[in-house]
This record gives structure tokens, sequence and C-alpha cells, in this order.
């Protein structure tokens, strides 16, 4: 199953947004990160206590855009793999999900 979530130009270089939606039973948190022309998704929990990541709405990486951010612990995730790299997780990984990128639309896949 594949979910449209937004036209490429939605998201600012770099910047992030979060998007929320039921798929089936479940309701799904996700966000995607646009950093240096490419595009990663994950799914919204902290591999370390399973809380959501933002600061504020839409707003997962840190001052420097360099990493994703938790908001609770300040683990820091690198953008492009989700590997936790600072913080309670070290080594931990956010939950990947895959992007289709077409006519700059971006969907996800589920």
């Amino acid at each position: 199953m594949t979910i449209t979530l937004c036209h490429a130009d939605e998201i600012s270089d770099p910047g992030s947004k979060s998007f929320e939606f039921k798929h089936g039973r479940k309701n799904i948190s996700l966000f995607v990160v646009h950093k240096d022309g490419s595009f990663s998704a994950y799914i919204n929990s902290c591999p370390h206590t399973g809380v959501n990541l933002e600061w504020q709405q839409d707003q997962f990486l840190d001052m420097d855009n360099m990493y994703i951010q938790c908001s609770t612990h300040d683990a820091l995730f690198e953008i492009d793999s989700g590997e936790c790299v600072a913080g309670p997780c070290v080594g931990d990984r956010l939950q990947a999900l895959e992007l289709v990128i077409e006519d700059d639309q971006i969907s996800v896949k589920l």
C-alpha cells in the first residue's frame, strides 16, 4: 500500500514534516526529513522510550540541522540511516520507511 504524503517543495531543505493517518485500525505517526536534496522517512517513535521525537510540530532536527533529535532525552540520530549516535539508545535505529518520489509527490510504502 502506498500513501501520498505531500509535494516535495512542502518540506524545506533542511527541514522536516510530520504526518499522521489511520492504516486499518492502527494510527500511524511518521515524519519525513529533507536534507541536501534527499528525503528520509521514519516512524515517529524513539527506540529508547517510544515517545514522539519532535520538539514542536514538524521540528525533528537539532539546532544545526545535522541530526534528528529526540526531544525527551536529546538522543541524536543520523538523518540518512536513523542510527542513534548519541544519547541513551546509541546503536539503536529509528524505524525507516520506504519513500517513493514521483512527479515531485512524496509517498510512503506501508
